[in-house]
């Protein structure tokens, strides 16, 4: 009888972490809402600096935290022999109710990402979680972790004041480190069983493969951002034998020539660059000495009756420097359809209406401009 007793006095005193995730779960329940709408307003936050400091990144993405995954954090189990609950109060002690991920190209994009976090929100923690996540001082991804609130600022605005008292969580971490988390989660984190030492070893392998694949994307940024500022030297000098024919170059050479054109998209860049390789052209020189000396507005005039877009200007110029044969070898939009050439009518035509206007058609070509130097 006493050895029931003392059952009954112990069965008494364990904690019921089931009635806690229903009541836990039950109070979020009556929140959640309004918790989506404060990661929704985080993400918006954030989407306006990213955009203010022009930086382009991979996503914003934006979630309240599930009723599930709520009720499986509120019953975590202390520390010690794990006779309690982890959190007493879940409401008021989980802070990644509402959150927030920033996902960049590079590691340089981090950085920036954290100053914009910095000057936007009041940062209550802030965490690299890679030294967290593996035990022993083995390599994992990186991520930084922010837990932030509004500034007092903003919550005297009254479209943000009912977020008052209200914490989110922000990571930040590059497109690699994001791969990598996700595909280490599913495979560890939901496996009934350890990892195999075999199976352990190789994904230690290849976070530092992650983290070298990282720093070379950002040095291959860096490479091509000197590029860029020494193409924009070289073509302010006259230099154009140095400046390679690429998107960029292209674009800078017509708004410096024909005047910039807001209008126009990069990849109509990238596409006009594309074709006048497969023309020859490989650097800005030839593609001056092809139409250099050429008054675009004139030839626009001639064959439209008015000054075109940059684009359709460059084009006719071309024209007029390479002649209607390598035009009409070269162009994507030359014999797209068989049965009717609609470009190479129009080619004739425009080489028609400016020989009659007195102007000599070229036949520059680039491939013997190459050799002859």
């Amino acid at each position: 009888m006493a050895k029931d007793i003392a059952e009954e006095d112990l069965d008494e005193n364990v904690f019921d972490f089931d009635a806690h995730r229903v009541r836990a779960v039950e109070a979020y329940r009556q929140k959640r809402g309004i918790y989506e709408d404060f990661a929704k307003t985080i993400q918006g936050l954030l989407h306006a600096g990213v955009t203010a400091a022009g930086l382009k990144v991979q996503a914003i993405d934006e979630r309240a935290k599930t009723e599930e995954s709520f009720g499986e954090k509120a019953v975590r189990p202390g520390d010690g022999e794990g006779l309690n609950p982890k959190y007493e109060s879940p409401l008021s002690e989980i802070h990644d109710l509402a959150g927030c991920r920033v996902i960049t190209f590079f590691l340089d994009d981090v950085q920036t990402v954290r100053r914009i976090i910095t000057a936007e929100f009041e940062v209550l923690e802030m965490a690299n979680r890679s030294s967290h996540l593996r035990p022993g001082g083995r390599p994992g991804y990186e991520s930084y972790h922010f837990i932030v609130r509004l500034t007092e600022a903003r919550l005297a605005l009254a479209e943000y004041a009912r977020f008052r008292g209200m914490v989110a969580e922000i990571q930040v971490r590059t497109v690699l480190q994001h791969a990598w988390a996700e595909i280490e989660h599913d495979i560890q984190y939901k496996s009934v069983d350890a990892l195999p030492a075999e199976i352990g070893q190789r994904f230690q392998a290849l976070a530092g493969l992650i983290e070298i694949g990282d720093r070379e994307f950002q040095a291959i940024s860096d490479a091509h951002e000197q590029v860029r500022k020494q193409a924009a030297i070289s073509l302010a000098a006259g230099r154009l034998d140095e400046i390679e024919l690429t998107a960029e170059s292209l674009k800078a050479y017509l708004d410096q020539e024909f005047g910039p054109d807001g209008r126009m998209r990069d990849w109509i860049y990238e596409w006009t660059a594309s074709y006048l390789r497969k023309m020859g052209f490989a650097n800005l020189k030839q593609l001056n000495d092809c139409i250099g000396s050429l008054d675009d507005d004139k030839l626009s005039r001639v064959v439209w009756g008015s000054r075109q877009g940059q684009l359709s200007r460059f084009e006719l110029v071309l024209l007029a420097g390479i002649g209607p044969d390598r035009m009409k070898a070269y162009h994507p939009y030359s014999n797209v359809d068989p049965t009717n050439d609609w470009f190479g009518r129009k080619v004739d035509l425009e080489s028609k209406l400016l020989t009659r206007a007195g102007f000599t058609i070229g036949s520059y070509a680039p491939d013997r401009a190459r050799n002859d130097s």
